[in-house]
């Protein structure tokens, strides 16, 4: 019996093993790529290693690959996504906490039903409010605009924080509020003393999922986003689209390292962090 089980183990060591070298393996050709030059990539393997490292096309990519007619790398939209990402992500996580602790503690007529229509919202496909939001955001003067992005993805992403932090919060007994409410404290008050400081590994949760989406779309950035506002996403494409002569396979792919590179770090610095958070509030629950 036990025979079997070490032997059922180390086959199910094996195949999750040869299922993350089958996962890693484009990583691994678009970083070996990066670092060829293009007579290696050319008279070379695919998989292998470079015979002689080279960070040209890095720079390149950064610095002076054509997005289109416009030859400055990937430098200015990478800013433009932090500028685009990180306010988004701090306004969607705020107003979703807020939302959350109003539909988990202070219940009102109706909140059942409105709540549910907050969360409708995350399962409508971004194609169909395309036009509706391209609308908005001409009649609010933020076409074509780093704020008029920055908007967008915060009503986009409201639900889904909403939908997080209501579920973290559900299973904070009520007695805590009626006794603060007993002694004198009031809504921000309560929210600020007693489910803030408990609220970092929802928090966390509500950052990672917000940055990863808002970091990575790409159809809201080409269709709100002007010259001089789009994302890297929209950049990136152009890049790879745009290339004229030779194809330089060794600048597309660093290019999309450097462009994927701030979600990755996210996860790998806290992922384990994000899961805990999704579990807290279903363990405590």
């Amino acid at each position: 019996m036990t025979s079997n089980t070490t032997l059922l183990r180390w086959g199910l060591y094996g195949i999750l093993i040869l299922f993350a070298l089958f996962y890693l393996l484009p990583l691994f050709v678009m970083l070996t790529t990066s670092l060829k030059s293009l007579e290696e990539i050319r008279t070379g393997s695919l998989l292998a290693l470079p015979r002689a490292i080279t960070f040209q096309p890095w720079l390149e990519a950064w610095s002076t690959a054509c997005a289109g007619t416009q030859c400055e790398g990937l430098r200015p939209f990478f800013w433009n996504s932090v500028l685009m990402a990180v306010p988004a992500v701090m306004i969607s996580t705020v107003v979703g906490a807020l939302n959350g602790y109003v539909f988990a503690q202070w219940r009102f007529p109706g909140a059942n039903l409105f709540f549910a229509a907050i969360l409708f919202g995350c399962f409508i496909p971004f194609q169909v409010v395309l036009m509706p939001m391209a609308r908005m955001l001409g009649l609010m003067g933020l076409a074509g605009t780093i704020p008029g992005l920055i908007f967008v993805h915060v009503i986009y992403g409201i639900g889904f924080t909403t939908l997080f932090f209501r579920n973290y919060y559900v299973t904070i007994p009520q007695e805590l509020v009626r006794a603060a409410k007993v002694d004198g404290a009031g809504f921000f008050r309560i929210f600020w003393s007693i489910f803030l400081p408990i609220s970092l590994p929802i928090i966390t949760v509500s950052v990672i999922w917000q940055f990863t989406q808002i970091w990575n779309d790409f159809l809201f950035g080409v269709s709100f986003s002007g010259p001089g506002s789009q994302p890297v996403t929209v950049a990136l494409n152009n890049i790879v689209n745009s290339t004229t002569g030779v194809k330089a396979y060794n600048v597309d792919m660093a290019a999309a390292i450097i462009a994927a590179l701030p979600t990755l770090l996210v996860y790998v610095v806290a992922g384990k962090y994000f899961i805990r958070g999704l579990t807290a509030g279903s363990v405590k629950g």
